[in-house]
């Protein structure tokens, strides 16, 4: 008697793997934090405490990981100048801003629907 597997268990031997450019904008953006990051860097460049103080509720840990992440993607810029203490600046790269028509969007929907 042969066993019968049903289509919803179906696991192929070799999955193929489909790439959703929607997925990969969302690693690119990471975390919740990232979006709060973008809206703020979209009126010019801000320094770490200012992006803390603008973003209620962000942990300076958070804040510094969503940071690095956004700088290792190309998404914005880190600039440090020799004063002290050291001051460091943060501005969107063209890739960044492109980001800001996903943004005005997601801000528009926001308004119709909630």
């Amino acid at each position: 008697m042969k066993s019968v597997e049903s289509a919803s268990n179906y696991i192929p031997k070799n999955p193929v793997f489909i790439e959703c450019n929607i997925e990969k904008t969302l690693e690119v953006l990471g975390g919740k934090w990232a979006f709060l990051v973008l809206r703020e860097l979209f009126n010019g460049t801000k320094r770490f405490g200012e992006l803390q103080r603008s973003i209620a509720g962000v942990s300076p840990r958070a804040l510094t990981s969503t940071l690095r992440h956004l700088e290792e993607h190309g998404v914005l810029e880190r600039h440090v100048f020799p004063t002290v203490p050291v001051t460091v600046e943060y501005n969107l790269t063209p890739k960044g801003e492109d980001l800001h028509q996903i943004l005005k969007e997601m801000k528009l929907w926001s308004a119709k629907w909630t």
